[in-house]
């Protein structure tokens, strides 16, 4: 660390120790999915001293991510997501490593993801099918592995918990991976922890599509990133859209990077 990184985390060393510190500069983290949940676990592990950090995301930012996504903002709509939080992401620590890959995560992308390169995967996707994807190539991987389970539909954060994933309760994307494991007989490779809250409240707004966001990403042929994700729209291949709230995604996204933080401090002290 040079001085400015060892000011940054004088706080973080007094309780972790620098021999921790030293083991928070070597870990490779990768974060797939950066909305609502993986960009407050990106914002939590770089605020650590994690500084070797992949971030995956397709998307551009939407009007509607401003209410619950950290790096949206109104100045920052339009831009891609893992542009725009990675330019935040060193402001908090410019010397950070911080690769932003803007891809979907699914069948045809999978393999040119190396896994085993990293310390730690951190799945924070929407899609069922891209999820459950992961989370066989995750922990058949080296790496540890995290999942975020569903943050929308509630309100509570007394209710957020953490289980292996085969003793989550209460939560329909949990039973819903499940279901489509057992039909397919594939499973994961070996357990994993998850961040859930088995509270599911109903939409009590009717779900419209705003029409800023229609006249900012109607087709075009001219924008930032990718020419082919260009207009991608994760929204129209959801069955159904609900609503949100930034204290929840917030609360997930943080205890998925705390797990990380917390695992590394036990792997050093118990070293």
């Amino acid at each position: 660390m040079d001085k400015i990184e060892k000011a940054i985390y004088n706080r973080t060393e007094l309780l972790l120790g620098e021999d921790v510190m030293q083991e928070f500069s070597r870990t490779r983290v990768i974060i797939f999915g950066v909305g609502g949940v993986g960009s407050w676990c990106a914002e939590g592990l770089v605020r650590s001293g994690i500084t070797h950090l992949t971030i995956v995301d397709s998307d551009r930012v939407s009007i509607t991510n401003v209410n619950r996504q950290l790096m949206a903002t109104t100045r920052t709509v339009g831009q891609v997501k893992v542009e725009a939080l990675k330019a935040h992401l060193l402001e908090i620590n410019p010397n950070a490593e911080i690769d932003a890959v803007q891809a979907i995560y699914c069948e045809e992308t999978a393999g040119s993801f190396d896994l085993d390169s990293y310390d730690y995967v951190i799945d924070a996707v929407d899609s069922l099918k891209d999820k459950a994807l992961l989370i066989l190539r995750a922990t058949a991987s080296k790496a540890k592995f995290f999942c975020s389970l569903g943050a929308a539909l509630k309100t509570n954060p007394l209710k957020v918990k953490v289980a292996e994933f085969w003793n989550v309760r209460g939560c329909p994307l949990g039973a819903a991976l499940r279901k489509k494991m057992k039909r397919a007989e594939t499973f994961p490779a070996r357990k994993f922890m998850c961040v859930y809250d088995d509270e599911v409240l109903p939409n009590r707004g009717q779900y419209q599509p705003c029409e800023i966001d229609q006249a900012m990403f109607r087709d075009t042929e001219d924008g930032p990133g990718d020419p082919e994700l260009l207009n991608h729209d994760w929204n129209a291949s959801k069955a159904q859209i609900n609503g949100t709230t930034v204290h929840i995604t917030a609360i997930f996204g943080m205890t998925l990077s705390g797990l990380v933080i917390d695992d590394i401090y036990h792997k050093v002290i118990n070293s």
